[in-house]
């Protein structure tokens, strides 16, 4: 009786099949950039509320609720934007655009919101420096959410070309790198809102 071979062949394992898109690389290293950016603005924040004796001064007041509630949608837009790359990572196009319609929603709600939060205060930016702090602080992370808003307007037309066929290698780094952005700009506010809305005020 003739032996029965078991030797199998070894499919050779490329270079790419390991090795990050180099988006992935490129944006990781420029959110590492933004990290620090925000870091010195913290740092700006917090030792001109050491440097001030009443802070805020003016007795200026912040609405905690409404924005803690603007919080949690940002938050849940996070978890949204996961659930898009993980469909698309399935093959699902349907799911993965209805998952990021949602984020978008979501963001544009918490930006909404944020404009309200804007025509409540009262306070001008030029007050003082605690609302000199506040305005620039909150704008620029207001920025980087239009920012991404527009980026997933844009990701969601660039899935309903019919002559480009989206998923794959090709386009799930370029959701994936999205999804960075959103989780980082969710993170940088939970850290303003700690910072400038939790921390209690001194006097």
């Amino acid at each position: 009786m003739a032996a029965v071979s078991t030797t199998t062949t070894a499919r050779p394992v490329g270079v790419n099949d390991y090795r990050p898109a180099l988006i992935n690389v490129g944006v990781i290293v420029w959110l590492a950039s933004e990290l620090m950016f925000f870091s010195g603005l913290f740092a700006t924040y917090l030792t001109l509320r050491a440097a001030t004796p009443v802070w805020p001064p003016f007795h200026d007041k912040v609405d905690i609720p409404t924005v803690g509630v603007a919080t949690i949608v940002l938050v849940v837009s996070s978890g949204t934007m996961q659930l898009s790359v993980r469909h698309l990572q399935r093959g699902s196009l349907a799911g993965f655009r209805a998952w990021l319609v949602m984020t978008w929603a979501l963001g544009s709600i918490f930006e909404g919101m944020q404009v309200v939060d804007y025509m409540t205060r009262n306070f001008p930016i030029g007050q003082s420096a605690y609302s000199g702090a506040f305005y620039v602080l909150t704008g620029i992370h207001f920025m980087h959410v239009a920012g991404g808003l527009l980026a997933m307007v844009f990701m969601f037309f660039r899935s309903l070309n019919p002559h480009r066929r989206f998923g794959g290698h090709r386009s799930l780094p370029h959701v994936e790198v999205l999804s960075y952005y959103w989780h980082f700009v969710d993170v940088v506010w939970i850290g303003l809102y700690a910072m400038i809305f939790l921390l209690p005020s001194t006097k």
